[in-house]
C-alpha cells in the first residue's frame, strides 16, 4: 500500500474521516486515483480495504520458481513511476525511466517482457517512443498511458506503435495487473509461437538438408555407372540411354522378366532434367482396369462405390517429373485409348468428372511382350505402339551377355555378405564355370536370388564353392545342348560334358522313376551310374 503527495490545502491530520470514507465496504477494491494531466489536483491515493488488497496481490502473485518478467515505465512524473513500481514490483522486474532516451538505453541493455509508456514525455511523445522501441526490441508488449482523448494520436499508436492496448488516467490498480497480466500472457504466447516457428524452420532445414541428400543420393544409386554390364549390348544400351535422359522423348523398354527395365527407367529419369521432381512407377498388370485407370487418372468423390473423396491420379501427382508405366503390353483397349491421349494431347480426365486436366509428364514405358506382334495382331493398338515406341531400349537377357555374370556375381556377393555379415570374398573357379554356363531364364533377378541364398546358406565359407550353388545351377546348361552351335563363353570343354551328363542323367531318371531303368536308358551298368553320380555331386 502507498500513498501519494496529498492535494492543495488538505492537511493529513486526525480529522480525515474522508480516507475513510473512500475505502467503503470491508471488501471493496483497492483504488488508487490519478488526476488527470492538466486538472488543479496533485497525484493522491486513497488506502483499499486489506482483504481485496490481498485478494488482489494473490491473484497477480509470480508462480514459485520462475523466472519474473521484467516491465519497463517511462513517465516523466515520479510520482506516476512510483505508484505503477509499487503496483507491480511484487511480481515482476521493474525497470523506470523519465524520458523516452533513457528508455530505449534500458531496453538496449535488459530483456524487456511488457513496455508501458505515457503518451507526453519531455523530448518526445510517447507513440515515437514505442515506435522506435519496436526496432530495439521487437517482440515486448506495449501499453500506452494517456490522459487526453486524442483520437488521432491513439490511432497512430495502434497502427504505428503496434501497441497492445491504452489505459486512460485515472486508472484502478487491479485494471493495471489484470492488463500487465494479459499483456503478459500475450507475451509468452507470441515467445511460444516464436520458439515454435524457430524450431519448426530448422526442423525444416534439417528436412530439406535431409530430402537433398537423399535424392542425390537416389541419383547415385539410379546413376549410368551403378548398372553393372560390360558387354557389347550393354554398351549398346548405355549409349542410348545417355542420349535419350536428356531429352523429353518417350521411352520403351523392351526386354525378358529380371532383365532390369524399371532400374533403366529410374537411371533415365535421375540423369534428365526432370530429376528434381517425382518418379511415379505402375505396374500395369498389378490392378484391374477400373481400378488401374483410378489410380492413373483420378477419381471425384461418388464416381464409384467406395470413392469417399476426390483423389488425384499418379499423372497429376507425377507433374512435371516421370511416369513409368511397368507391363504396360498388359493393358486393355479402353485403357489403351485414354493412354494415348495422354500421350498425344497431355490431358487426363479423371473418373466421374467431365472436365480435362493439363499435366506435363514423361512418360517411360516397359513390357517383356512383343508389342509390335501384338499390335500386328489386334492384341494393342497400333497407335498406341508408334506413341510409346520414339525410342526404344531393348535390353538383352542375361544369356546373352555371359561376359557379365562375373560383374554381377560378385557385386551381389559383396551386398548380401555385408548385409548378412558373413565373410565371403569370392568365388571357386569352378562355381564361377557353373554360373556363367547356367541358362538364367530369369535373367539378373535369379541370379541376384541365388547369390543370396548361397550367402544365406554359407556358414563360416570365405568363398562360394561349386557345392554351394543350388543343383539346377549345378548341373543344368542350357546352352551347352548340342542344338544350339556356339556354347556359352567362357565354359571349358570338360565343364561342357560334365553338364551334358547331369542333365541326361537327371532326365533319365525323371522319365524312368528309376537309378536302374536310368542306367538302362543311358546304356551304362547301375555301379557305373552311381559312381559317376557321385564325381559329378549329384544328389543320390
Amino acid at each position: 500500500m502507498f500513498a501519494g503527495p496529498a492535494s492543495d490545502g488538505a492537511a493529513q491530520d486526525a480529522s480525515a474521516p474522508k480516507a475513510r470514507e473512500h475505502r467503503g465496504p470491508l471488501f471493496d477494491s483497492a483504488r488508487l486515483r490519478l488526476a488527470p494531466a492538466g486538472s488543479a489536483g496533485s497525484t493522491f491515493a486513497t488506502v483499499a480495504g486489506v482483504n481485496e488488497l490481498a485478494e488482489a496481490t494473490i491473484e497477480g502473485t509470480h508462480p514459485p520458481g520462475a523466472e519474473r518478467h521484467a516491465i519497463l515505465v517511462v513517465d516523466d512524473e515520479p510520482a506516476i513511476l512510483e505508484s505503477l513500481e509499487m503496483t507491480l514490483a511484487d511480481d515482476y522486474r521493474v525497470f523506470t525511466a523519465a524520458t523516452g532516451e533513457e528508455g530505449l538505453a534500458v531496453l538496449e541493455r535488459e530483456t524487456i517482457a511488457l513496455v508501458i509508456s505515457d503518451q507526453e514525455l519531455p523530448t518526445m511523445k510517447g507513440v515515437e517512443f514505442l515506435e522506435s522501441a519496436i526496432a530495439v526490441a521487437p517482440r515486448a508488449i506495449r501499453i500506452l498511458l494517456t490522459g487526453y482523448a486524442d483520437i488521432n494520436s491513439l490511432v497512430r499508436a495502434v497502427n504505428e506503435g503496434r501497441i497492445y492496448r491504452y489505459i486512460a488516467k485515472p486508472w484502478e490498480p487491479h485494471e493495471v495487473r489484470l492488463n500487465v497480466k494479459r499483456a503478459l500472457e500475450s507475451y509468452e504466447l507470441a515467445s511460444e509461437n516464436a520458439q515454435l516457428a524457430s524450431a519448426l524452420a530448422q526442423a525444416n532445414d534439417r528436412l530439406r538438408a535431409e530430402n537433398l541428400y537423399l535424392r542425390r543420393e537416389v541419383e547415385r544409386r539410379y546413376a549410368f555407372d551403378k548398372i553393372i554390364g560390360g558387354s557389347p549390348a550393354m554398351e549398346r544400351v548405355f549409349e542410348v540411354m545417355e542420349k535419350v535422359a536428356d531429352t523429353d522423348a518417350t521411352v520403351l523398354i523392351t526386354g525378358e522378366t529380371g532383365t532390369g527395365k524399371d532400374l533403366v527407367a529410374r537411371a533415365i529419369h535421375y540423369s534428365g532434367p526432370r530429376k528434381d521432381r517425382r518418379f511415379v512407377a505402375q505396374n500395369c498388370a498389378a490392378l484391374p482396369d477400373t481400378l488401374l485407370e483410378s489410380e492413373l487418372f483420378g477419381h471425384t468423390r461418388g464416381a464409384f462405390t467406395g470413392a469417399h473423396q476426390d483423389k488425384k491420379g499418379l499423372f497429376e501427382v507425377a507433374h512435371r517429373g516421370t511416369v513409368f508405366l511397368d507391363e504396360v503390353g498388359e493393358t486393355h483397349p479402353g485403357m489403351q485409348v485414354r493412354l494415348l491421349r495422354v500421350l498425344q494431347d497431355g490431358e487426363i480426365r479423371p473418373l466421374g468428372s467431365s472436365d480435362t486436366r493439363k499435366v506435363d509428364v514423361r512418360i517411360i514405358a516397359a513390357t517383356n511382350r512383343d508389342l509390335r506382334q501384338d499390335a500386328e495382331e489386334k492384341r494393342f493398338r497400333e497407335d498406341l505402339y508408334y506413341r510409346l515406341r520414339v525410342v526404344e531400349i531393348r535390353l538383352p537377357p542375361l544369356r546373352e551377355r555371359r561376359e557379365d555374370i562375373p560383374l554381377l556375381a560378385h557385386h551381389f556377393l559383396d551386398a548380401a555378405a555385408r548385409k548378412m555379415g558373413r565373410r565371403l570374398k569370392g568365388f571357386s573357379n569352378a562355381a564361377m564355370d557353373r554360373l556363367v554356363a547356367h541358362g538364367w531364364s530369369g535373367n539378373v533377378r535369379e541370379l541376384e536370388n541365388e547369390i543370396e541364398r548361397t550367402v544365406a546358406l554359407a556358414d563360416d565359407a570365405e568363398a562360394v564353392g561349386e557345392e554351394m550353388l543350388s543343383e539346377h545351377v549345378r548341373g543344368a546348361v542350357p546352352d551347352a545342348d548340342p542344338r544350339v552351335e556356339k556354347l556359352p563363353p567362357g565354359i571349358t570343354l570338360a565343364g561342357a560334358v560334365d553338364a551334358l551328363k547331369r542333365r541326361m542323367i537327371r532326365e533319365a531318371i525323371d522319365e524312368t522313376g528309376s537309378k536302374t531303368r536310368a542306367a538302362e536308358r543311358l546304356g551304362i551298368p547301375r555301379q557305373s551310374l552311381q559312381k559317376m553320380m557321385k564325381r559329378l555331386e549329384m544328389e543320390p
